[in-house]
């Protein structure tokens, strides 16, 4: 049995929804960051870093977006996650990868200045920059999405459910991410998933409530 330990609108949603993809049994294990648990003695003994999403398989921890999504990816090929021809898989790879190194923490300025500043008063720029750095990288994701029913194209791939992260969380800091008509697009396209709205109902998310 896997499961998977995540937090409710964090970025551990594309884990949580590739898992639900699959169609395969696992256990969702809610870890609340809004409460602290995942600082909690019981939570770091499973991830050090105190960070969700971590996977639990058959006693072993597995941790990082990237990481979690080609395991379910591979371990479950009839869900057809990954392009199979090899130079589509790693350009699927690099964009994942794009998510977690540049995407994400543009957000995490605006969300957690206090990890880029420790002068409270240059958080308020630190927040400001982290905007203007998120909200071009949404225009971005727009672009790569132009004439495409995913962003890799054709078919569905472990990088829509990562991108569907980062709508909800511009819905979260009130930027305009609706104007952005590809990537809006997406999002209905997501949402007409059973997978996705399952995981969305879970997670009461605020993609449903925009919706």
């Amino acid at each position: 049995m896997l499961t998977l330990y995540y937090s409710p609108g964090a970025c551990s949603l594309a884990s949580h929804i590739a898992l639900e993809e699959t169609r395969t049994p696992y256990e969702p294990r809610p870890i609340l960051i809004a409460k602290g648990e995942q600082r909690s003695e019981a939570y770091l003994k499973i991830n050090p870093r105190g960070r969700v999403p971590a996977l639990g398989i058959d006693g072993k921890i597995l941790t990082e977006n990237v990481a979690i999504l080609t395991y379910v990816a591979k371990c479950f090929p009839e869900a057809r996650l990954l392009p199979v021809d090899l130079s589509d898989e790693v350009r699927c790879t690099s964009t994942m990868a794009w998510f977690s190194n540049t995407v994400h923490p543009s957000f995490t300025h605006i969300v957690r200045p206090e990890r880029f500043a420790e002068d409270a008063t240059a958080h308020g720029a630190v927040k400001e920059t982290g905007r203007k750095a998120f909200w071009a990288n949404l225009q971005e994701i727009d672009g790569l999405l132009k004439s495409k029913d995913w962003m890799m194209g054709a078919q569905y791939t472990v990088c829509d459910p990562y991108a569907l992260v980062f709508y909800g969380w511009a819905l979260r800091a009130e930027l305009p991410v609706n104007t952005l008509p590809a990537f809006t697009a997406l999002k209905e396209r997501m949402l007409k998933r059973p997978a996705v709205r399952k995981v969305l109902e879970r997670e009461d998310s605020i993609l449903l409530k925009a919706a």
